[in-house]
């Protein structure tokens, strides 16, 4: 009988260079099951379940912890312990992301953000969402893990499937030390957790990774995985919607265990054919399916809800440009020139129209896809009002022609007409200055002063405005308050939060 595997064993297998711990510490953050136990209640000596256990094939599910707020709380370290709520303030706004200590009262992405308000109380903190931030946040982790794990199938800004050699025929304990120095590494690369779970394939790494949030290892053995399965409500097995749940529950189905009883047959009958008879597998712990690089992106795109509807053109012209510019910093990330330009417009009564134009050539040109965009909007006193607008570009190539004459594809109808402000994100105005001249200032945007360096604008209204001088290398900075015309305050590029 080979030595026990404690959690103090599991530590010492870790060095301090792969760590930033002493050698000898107890791994930290949460350990539930087979890898997480509360770390204020497991002894360091406490046995490791099932550590000597092997496993043919392991797939990792990397979750970084509730990333939209936890970056801000990177950026911003006055918010840290704080509720935040990442996402568009108005009536129509959605939560983004939601901090662990909005949570807890119930709050979560998806919803409106007027009823994840209601839920926090006062003590929510409401800023938008600054996408190149995550953008680079996101870059960090994945090339962090990439080192360790060549091959990731992403799934989104923050979450990815890896396979790593390596571990083939690993041990439970030994998965869980890989485990431990993945999500050490990440956190000395960017200052953000993860949660990373561990089993026979993605659905049970997926399932790991829900077990062991937040900022948690969770290893599912073989041996224990069908009784696992078995247990969890029928909703958890990746595929299973709304519609299917309830048909099932029709049935009396309700947990994978009851759906994995049925013969395979009865499966692909009930929920079709091909689908019912990948889901039965699935229950049945039989996931084979290879971890792999997803395909590049065949389009990329902005899309934003506004809080009162757009009615007239200039309004819709300014919402074009705004979203034609965010999309644009997604594709300047991904390198490639585009030919196509799509225009997504959701009516208040949430039907949906949408036009493309296609341009001879392909560009990144940002005023000339813009001007593409425009070319395709409608006039909203002929369509009608307006709730949401999307710009997005498709058509990608890797090479890039441009205009011989580029001024004849930009239209001139900016420097024709003033454009209109509207209600966007975070405050009243997408635009970066209202009709009056006066400087908009509203709360969460960066801005920068020559004598206190980087911060964010906590407050303004009354002629004044409240910036929080701080990044994520200051710590918790101090808040000082200007008049809203005050020449030595600008707008800045939210980059310079990273510190």
């Amino acid at each position: 009988m080979g030595p026990i595997i404690t959690y103090r064993r599991v530590a010492q297998l870790l060095s301090p260079a792969q760590t930033g711990v002493p050698k000898l510490s107890v791994p930290t953050g949460r350990f539930r099951g087979v890898s997480t136990h509360d770390a204020g209640r497991v002894a360091a000596d406490a046995p490791l379940p099932g550590a000597g256990e092997r496993g043919r094939r392991w797939v990792l599910h990397i979750d970084m912890d509730a990333f939209f707020a936890s970056a801000e709380q990177l950026t911003r370290p006055t918010l840290r312990g704080r509720p935040v709520l990442v996402g568009g303030s108005g009536a129509r706004g959605v939560v983004a992301g939601a901090s662990y200590e909005a949570r807890v009262f119930g709050a979560r992405s998806a919803m409106p953000m007027h009823q994840a308000r209601r839920l926090v109380g006062a003590a929510a903190v409401v800023i938008p969402a600054r996408g190149s931030v995550y953008g680079v946040l996101s870059t960090q982790v994945f090339d962090t893990l990439r080192a360790r794990i060549p091959v990731l199938e992403t799934l989104s800004y923050d979450e990815a499937f890896g396979e790593p050699e390596e571990l083939a025929g690993a041990t439970v304990g030994e998965v869980f030390a890989f485990c431990a120095r993945l999500r050490a590494a990440v956190r000395e690369r960017t200052g953000l957790t993860a949660s990373v779970g561990a089993g026979a394939g993605k659905q049970l790494a997926k399932i790991a990774s829900g077990l062991a949030k937040p900022d948690g290892i969770r290893v599912i053995s073989p041996s224990e995985q069908r009784g696992l399965l078995a247990a969890l409500p029928v909703r958890k097995l990746w595929g299973i919607g709304p519609v299917a749940e309830a048909r099932l529950r029709t049935l009396g189905i309700e947990t994978v265990g009851a759906f994995a009883a049925l013969p395979q047959a009865e499966a692909a009958a009930i929920l079709g054919g091909a689908v019912g008879t990948a889901l039965h597998r699935l229950a049945c712990g039989i996931d084979d399916r290879p971890v792999a690089e997803r395909n590049e992106s065949k389009q990329i795109s902005a899309e934003t809800t506004y809080e009162h509807d757009i009615r007239t053109l200039a309004q819709l012209r300014t919402a074009i440009e705004a979203m034609a510019a965010a999309a644009h910093r997604r594709l300047s990330e991904d390198g490639r020139a585009v030919r196509t330009v799509v225009l997504k417009l959701k009516k208040s009564d949430m039907s949906i129209v949408t036009r493309s134009f296609t341009l001879p050539y392909a560009t990144t040109d940002l005023a000339t896809l813009t001007t593409a965009a425009k070319r395709s909007a409608i006039d909203p006193v002929e369509l009608g009002p307006i709730r949401l607008v999307g710009v997005g570009y498709a058509g990608f190539s890797t090479v890039r022609q441009e205009s011989l004459f580029p001024e004849l594809d930009r239209d001139p109808i900016s420097e024709m007409q003033e454009p209109q402000p509207i209600s966007g994100p975070g405050g009243s105005v997408a635009a970066s200055r209202v009709a009056s001249g006066e400087r908009l200032w509203y709360p969460g945007l960066d801005v920068a002063h020559p004598d206190f360096g980087h911060g964010w604008v906590q407050g303004a209204g009354l002629g004044v405005v409240t910036v929080r001088f701080e990044t994520s290398s200051t710590g918790p900075g101090p808040a000082r308050t200007f008049a809203a015309d005050d020449i030595s305050l600008s707008r800045a590029d939210p980059l310079g939060s990273l510190g």
